[in-house]
């Protein structure tokens, strides 16, 4: 019952496969729709898997994986689709993959579904143990519900105060608490996900893949923090309020005096 990687992990191992491999349609693809619906669908196929076992809780966490994935991946898709100003700047921050060999970019499919997989084991753990739902797992299900409203709102207020003034920083509402809420809502979600999964994970060796994932998408967070961070610096590195504010702005973590992650080079995803 303790198996690391029973039969069930390699079905959603496939189906990540299958869901991220529209990133050879797009490289960039990997890491944004393929991420998105990749949760989704991870969530509704785990769901699906052990509906006899289900707990009202685990059901929740399951459902609360299909919004959260269908919301972020609608959201990057409807960007795309309709800011062309979003798009002309993305052309010079993230790599187009056409002159990236079909290999390298056949790893990068596999770590980035490897990944997905992780990152939503500790709800898969809980059922195949045979768990069930306990405070924990309605604890981790509200801490993710508030990650998904937290992202969604910080998501809305920059669309909206780039509507009104797309050449001025976005630094009203959430992004007066940290300068990349966004990414905290990501945080806020993932970390609810662990928590669902104490009392419902045994032995070191789940409980090592389900935090590998977790630090995995903390990784990918401060990653994209230092990326945001880069293209601002050039965008308004001049400017005395944006000076102001990212000196008196967490970048990340709300009351954690983390300023600036632009010196941090390993973080390149």
């Amino acid at each position: 019952m303790t198996a690391v990687f029973p039969a069930t992990f390699w079905l959603l191992f496939a189906a990540a496969m299958l869901i991220s491999s529209i990133g050879f349609y797009k490289y960039v693809y990997f890491i944004s729709l393929g991420y998105g619906f990749s949760i989704a669908g991870l969530g509704l196929l785990i769901l699906a898997m052990f509906w006899p076992q289900q707990s009202v809780a685990t059901m929740v966490c399951c459902v609360l994986f299909a919004i959260y994935g269908c919301r972020l991946g609608g959201f990057l898709l409807l960007r795309e689709l309709k800011s062309s100003s979003y798009n002309s700047k993305m052309k010079t921050e993230i790599k187009d993959g056409k002159t990236m060999g079909f290999g390298v970019k056949c790893a990068i499919w596999v770590t980035c579904a490897a990944l997905y997989v992780l990152q939503v084991l500790p709800v898969y753990y809980r059922l195949h143990n045979g768990k069930g739902g306990d405070i924990f797992c309605w604890a981790g299900a509200a801490v993710m519900l508030f990650g998904i409203i937290f992202e969604s709102a910080a998501d809305w207020q920059k669309s909206r105060a780039k509507k009104k003034n797309p050449q001025r920083l976005c630094d009203t509402g959430l992004f007066r608490i940290v300068r990349c809420p966004n990414y905290l809502g990501e945080l806020i979600f993932w970390t609810g996900v662990i928590i669902s999964g104490i009392g419902g994970i045994s032995g070191w060796g789940q409980t090592g893949m389900a935090l590998l994932g977790y630090a995995g998408i903390v990784f990918v967070m401060f990653s994209g923090a230092r990326r945001l961070e880069l293209r601002q610096n050039r965008n308004y590195g001049e400017d005395p309020e944006y000076q102001q504010y990212v000196k008196t702005v967490p970048i990340l973590l709300p009351g954690v005096p983390l300023y600036s992650v632009a010196k941090y080079k390993f973080l390149v995803a």
